[in-house]
Formats: C-alpha cells, structure tokens, sequence
C-alpha cells in the first residue's frame, strides 16, 4: 500500500514525478480548510504539503494521527503551529531557498515600474491615450534611473542577498541592516560566461538605512511589531520609496498611505497586505501604490524547484 501525500495547494510536476518515482501517491486534490481534517484521516495521510492558502494549526495536529510532516512550499510558515507539530513528533519543513530569486526580480519589476510611473500609466493609457496622449507623455516624463541609487535592504537572508546581486549588477549602492547578522555578507554574482564576482555588503544601523537609502525593501519574517511604521518614514529622505514583498504586517499600512498622500514618499509596491486576502480598499485605490497579489514565489522556475525540494525531503526523511 503506497504512502500518500496530500499536496493541498498544488506542487509542480516535476515534484509529483519525483515522489511517484519513490513510491509515494501524491494527491493534489483541493480540499476546503473546514473538511481538511475529516479528509486527512478518511485517506491515511502522511504527508500535507502547503502554501498560504492552507493552514496547519494546533486543533489539525491534534486530531490527525496519521500525520507525520508538514512541508511548506516556500519561506514562511507562519500558517503553521510550527512548534507545536514538532513538539508532537510531526516533522517540519520548508523550501527556502527556492523562490529567492524569483521573488527579488520581482522587486525589481516593481522599482522599475515605480521609476518610470509604469503602475500608474498602465492605468491612464487604456482611458486616455487617445485623447491625451502629449498630457499623460508630461505627466509621466520625470522618471529616475535606479543606477547610482542607493538600495537599503532590510533583512539580508537569501531573499535579501538575491536583492543585493540584482542591485550591484545594475549599478546601485547596497547597504543593509539585520539585526541577526553578525557579520556583512559576502554575495557572488555569476555572469551569464561563467565568470564569478564577489562582493561584500556593508551592514549599517537601521537608522543609517532609513536617512540614506533612496529605496528600502523588506525581507525579514512575520513579526508582532512594525519593523516600518509612522516613525520609520518620517526617518526616511524625502521621495525615497518602498517595497514589501516579504510579509503583511512588517509595515504599517495606514502610516504609509498618509506618507504617500503628503508625498513624503514618492512611491510604494506591495506584494503581501495586512488583511490579505482582503486588502484595504484604500490601498486598492491609491495611485501612489504598485500592487500584486502575493506572487513573490509565482513563477514557473521557482514552482518547479519548489516541488523538487519538497520531495527530496520528503524522500529522504521517509522512503
């Protein structure tokens, strides 16, 4: 009888082959939070593989003996009662390392656009570009370039490294703070003939980061305080900007949006929200704003070696 593994929301093909390969029956049928638990003990599941979607809390581990491991396809876990599960024996793991660079480029897909006001005329195009066309070509002819800019990143994991490569490549001064960090990290870029760059980021106070960067990006876990609030962007210069593509809830929304509306911030992009999966209709309607919906980790390279590492672990912890 085959072991299965309940991938609740979804895993890549490659994984599924993977632990079919190994004698695993992968199931990646969608099942409602409410009946999770009666389908987990209905089918003998070993395995819940999850996303954001999905959570994985006290009452579940409880009543779900069949459970030996929680995986979480991507970074956070913080839709899983982590301690409790390993506390009960259940293993617990993630994929941190694999949607790193998928979710840097995606900062850089939002400084880019900010820059360049592409948020904002990708809207008034479609309404206008008939009709104003030299109106909206002024409205939109101030844009910066990011080189020479200084990026300040707050949080220098592996999120916050793949950040830092992209930046040094296109010709931006790097700094950042981590109040776990010890030491400045040293980041290697390779080059598309092979060739290797290394570079050391210099690690600076987080009150040096707000006063000198001309954009701040955030990469640490979900916290119980704001790491930005009210305080924070008074801090920083004048038409500086923002990205959060880490977690809703490390910045203060509602300090942000009066920042943008007094134009003490030129600029900002979210990726995660407060009260996702409802954000605040406030932000949905700010033109200041370059939003997305949680898709740091959506693209079909990271999903790929997502599914991979899940499924190495998995293989390896029970085949």
């Amino acid at each position: 009888m085959s072991r299965k593994i309940l991938a609740n929301d979804g895993i890549s093909k490659s994984g599924i082959e993977k632990l079919e390969a190994a004698g695993f029956d992968v199931i990646t049928t969608n099942v409602a939070q409410d009946q999770l638990e009666s389908y987990i003990n209905k089918h003998n599941i070993e395995v819940l593989l999850v996303r954001s979607a999905t959570t994985a809390r006290k009452e579940l581990i409880d009543n779900c003996p069949s459970l030996k491991m929680i995986g979480r396809g991507g970074v956070g876990m913080d839709n899983i009662d982590v301690n409790y599960a390993r506390e009960k024996g259940l293993t617990v793991f993630n994929t941190p390392a694999a949607s790193s660079a998928s979710v840097a480029e995606l900062v850089f897909a939002h400084l880019y656009g900010g820059v360049r006001f592409l948020y904002d005329s990708n809207r008034n195009m479609p309404l206008e570009g008939d009709s104003n066309f030299k109106g909206l070509k002024k409205q939109y002819a101030k844009g910066i370039e990011l080189r020479g800019k200084t990026i300040g990143i707050i949080g220098i994991g592996r999120i916050g490294q793949e950040v830092a490569k992209i930046a040094t490549g296109v010709g931006m001064n790097v700094i950042a703070h981590d109040s776990h960090a010890t030491s400045s990290p040293q980041i290697t870029l390779s080059l598309f003939d092979g060739q290797e760059i290394s570079v050391e980021i210099p690690l600076v106070s987080k009150e040096t980061l707000l006063t000198t960067a001309d954009f701040i990006t955030l990469h640490v876990p979900a916290q119980k305080q704001y790491v930005l609030g009210k305080e924070e962007f008074e801090q920083m210069k004048k038409g500086a900007a923002i990205v959060n593509a880490a977690r809703g809830g490390v910045l203060d929304e509602v300090a942000l949006v009066e920042a943008l509306e007094t134009e003490h911030l030129n600029f900002a992009a979210l990726d995660v929200f407060e009260s996702e999966p409802t954000p605040e209709v406030t932000l949905m309607m700010n033109s200041k704003l370059s939003l997305t919906p949680h898709i740091g980790a959506a693209t079909v390279e990271a999903q790929d070696r997502i599914g991979v590492e899940l499924a190495d672990q998995i293989i390896k912890a029970l085949a």
